[in-house]
């Protein structure tokens, strides 16, 4: 896959922890169904081996789709399972450290609260911004505020792709994208989801009106 082709509409980032009785592959397949256009896997709490096979296990759901997969944080785990690309925050590896590990075809998205946090980024070679937290969120509880007028303003000033994250469902999405971000990053909304498909779909739709 081309990388300047993404598709960041509809980013899903999983979370076990909201699962419930649900399995985790099967959750991923059928929010792609519903839309889902781009996976980030993030696991905090696994070791790198038990990381490593949930990455790969995704990856079977994420290829059967042609949808990227996005590792979060490990450029390892990227690596390991050959992965899209990869997401790191501010206390993680320097973009252009990532970049020489990963090579030039491989996403790099970085997340940023601030406009200067944003240009710094993408200066250093960021394929795209994840931004927020817009909303309070349950899932990252050390997530900076990010307003919805920040937000704009971030997307009017840097070129490179903006996905919103925080808090983002059914009830305000619209809100979120008539900023003029590039696409929304849920988590709760799909992955806690009775029907992840159909959370999708809603969510997907939401983003096109």
């Amino acid at each position: 896959m081309d990388k300047r082709n993404c598709n960041y509409s509809l980013y899903l980032v999983t979370d076990r922890g909201l699962l419930g009785e649900k399995d985790l592959a099967k959750t991923v397949e059928q929010a792609i169904q519903g839309g889902v256009t781009v996976v980030q896997v993030r696991e905090k709490n696994l070791s790198s081996a038990e990381f490593y096979q949930v990455a790969l296990v995704i990856k079977g759901a994420t290829e059967k789709y042609g949808v990227p997969l996005i590792v979060n944080d490990r450029v390892d785990i990227a690596l390991a399972v050959d992965a899209a690309g990869l997401h790191i925050g501010q206390e993680d590896l320097p973009v252009v450290v990532a970049r020489k590990l990963l090579g030039p075809d491989k996403i790099i998205g970085v997340s940023a609260a601030t406009l200067a946090e944003a240009l710094l980024a993408q200066d250093q070679g960021a394929d795209y911004l994840g931004i927020g937290a817009v909303f309070p969120t349950n899932t990252k509880d050390d997530a900076d505020s990010v307003s919805l007028a920040e937000l704009e303003a971030i997307k009017a000033k840097v070129k490179i792709p903006i996905v919103a994250i925080g808090g983002i469902n059914g009830s305000n999405i619209r809100d979120v994208m008539n900023t003029g971000v590039d696409g929304v990053a849920v988590v709760s909304a799909i992955v806690a989801a009775a029907d992840p498909k159909a959370a999708a779909c809603k969510l997907y739709q939401l983003t096109k009106e």
